[in-house]
């Protein structure tokens, strides 16, 4: 199988107990991808593909929590865009909106709360990922935007939408095809 992964990394795919023959992994900052028999890494933003992916094809596009990281609505689109260009299946996960706790900050409800107040948060919480020493936090948490499932419809009509769930609780959406 070929793969295109849009977002991942070496580390992710080391650990992956399958892995594809073929694998070009985009990602926006270089990376390593080690001991990867047939991979690739192309540099480059995953709205916008580089010049040396231009008209390849690939049996399965994937891409793992990035889409509510790419800024936006206009982005959101064209990533999208990019996946349904790039091959006919594709496994498009992200963390769900509405699951009770924001999964990059790991806080009850914290996608619901005021900018300001989210970055007040995310400097204090203990049980986040990264947490921001000062106001520069603002960007940290301008730039997660979690998606509802309507959003999920909308970016990719013709997919299945599958529920992650935990507990009977979606925590995640993946848009399958």
């Amino acid at each position: 199988m070929r793969v295109l992964d849009l977002g991942g990394t070496g580390q992710a795919w080391r650990a992956a107990p399958v892995k594809p023959a073929q694998l070009v992994v985009l990602n926006q900052e270089a990376g390593e991808l080690g001991e990867l028999t047939g991979a690739e890494l192309v540099v480059g933003d995953v709205c916008e593909l580089p010049a040396s992916l231009q008209g390849e094809r690939f049996d399965l596009v994937y891409s793992n929590s990035v889409i509510e990281h790419v800024g936006g609505h206009a982005k959101r689109l064209a990533m999208a865009d990019v996946v349904h260009r790039m091959g006919d299946h594709h496994w498009i996960q992200t963390p769900y909106r509405y699951f009770p706790i924001e999964p990059h900050w790991l806080f009850p409800g914290m996608q619901f709360l005021p900018a300001a107040l989210r970055v007040r948060v995310a400097r204090r919480w203990r049980l986040s990922w990264a947490r921001p020493k000062s106001w520069e936090g603002v960007d940290n948490v301008l730039w997660i935007q979690l998606l509802s499932r309507t959003e999920m419809r909308h970016y990719f009509p013709e997919s299945e939408l599958v529920d992650e769930k935990i507990m009977f609780v979606t925590k995640s959406l993946i848009a399958a095809r």
